[in-house]
């Protein structure tokens, strides 16, 4: 008896990893420097940061390019699908590890370290030590400079962000059982419109940010609620960003004719990161927003 061996595809040496490490970098001497520029007249580090962003794009459609053609040159076996979709669920993990430091810290701010302030825990001496006549409440708007800020309702902008959220967690869905039933046109139009969507909170969610800054006083320099806030949000915009991205490259290989109803990982894979992005969307909406 002969045995058959599945063939495996080894991918040949890419240089898109050290192309998304310079970036990386980039992105993160920019952001800490536009950071500490904001009350001054330099810009060297928003600059720095927008070419980080540029590198990163850069590299996405770099490397997208480079496993989109092996896919089509049916190069893939079905170990190395079974690779693609331990690697794409590791990462959605290391992503959910990543939130779940934010909310950690957001929890820690919230149900210790004010409370402590106050003078919890027979620390009333430190109270009047570090910040005399601090009263514990959440959210914190009031700086020790004595800066004062407005809280975020959930009502307005949010609530429609997390409806449109929602709403393009069902047309993705639509558009994924559209592809296992072969509806190409179907499948576009759901596909077109989760897009949209996506495109539609990002737009409200800069209005949101200017909303905050230019009315309502809410800066990152706006202490621990101020800080707490643009991260986990903005961590969140972000990721709808790449996600939208994503959801753009699969529908431009949609309309050239890619995927089947029996092979369309990269699909799936993007459907993933969706729903995960509309999840951690739900959790800041309570936590950050609401409660």
């Amino acid at each position: 008896m002969t045995s058959k061996h599945e063939h495996y595809y080894v991918p040949a040496q890419s240089g898109w990893p050290i192309v998304g490490a310079i970036g990386l970098f980039l992105i993160a001497i920019g952001a800490g420097n536009y950071v500490l520029q904001l009350d001054t007249d330099k810009t060297s580090g928003g600059y720095t940061l927008i070419a980080g962003l540029a590198v990163i794009l850069y590299m996405i459609f770099g490397w997208f390019r480079t496993v989109i053609g092996e896919s089509i040159a049916n190069l893939y076996s079905k170990q190395m699908d079974r690779s693609f979709r331990q690697g794409m669920s590791w990462f959605i993990f290391s992503e959910v590890m990543f939130f779940a430091a934010f909310f950690g810290a957001l929890l820690y701010a919230r149900t210790i370290a004010v409370p402590w302030l106050g003078g919890a825990s027979n620390n009333a001496m430190t109270n009047e030590v570090l910040w005399p006549a601090f009263e514990a409440s959440w959210p914190l708007l009031t700086t020790p400079d004595g800066t004062q800020t407005q809280a975020m309702g959930w009502g307005g902008l949010p609530l429609y962000n997390t409806i449109i959220l929602l709403a393009s967690s069902v047309t993705l869905h639509f558009a994924h059982v559209s592809l296992e039933k072969s509806k190409r046109t179907a499948l576009t139009l759901w596909l077109g419109l989760t897009i949209l969507l996506g495109l539609g909170f990002l737009y409200l969610q800069a209005a949101e940010y200017a909303h905050a800054y230019e009315e309502m006083g809410l800066t990152l320099s706006s202490g621990i609620y101020g800080n707490t806030f643009y991260l986990l949000t903005g961590f969140h915009g972000m990721h709808v960003t790449l996600g939208t991205i994503f959801l753009l490259v699969l529908l431009l290989r949609v309309l050239k004719g890619h995927f089947t109803p029996d092979k369309h990982f990269a699909f799936q894979a993007g459907s993933w990161y969706w729903h995960f992005v509309d999840v951690v969307w739900l959790c800041l909406f309570v936590f950050v927003y609401v409660l």
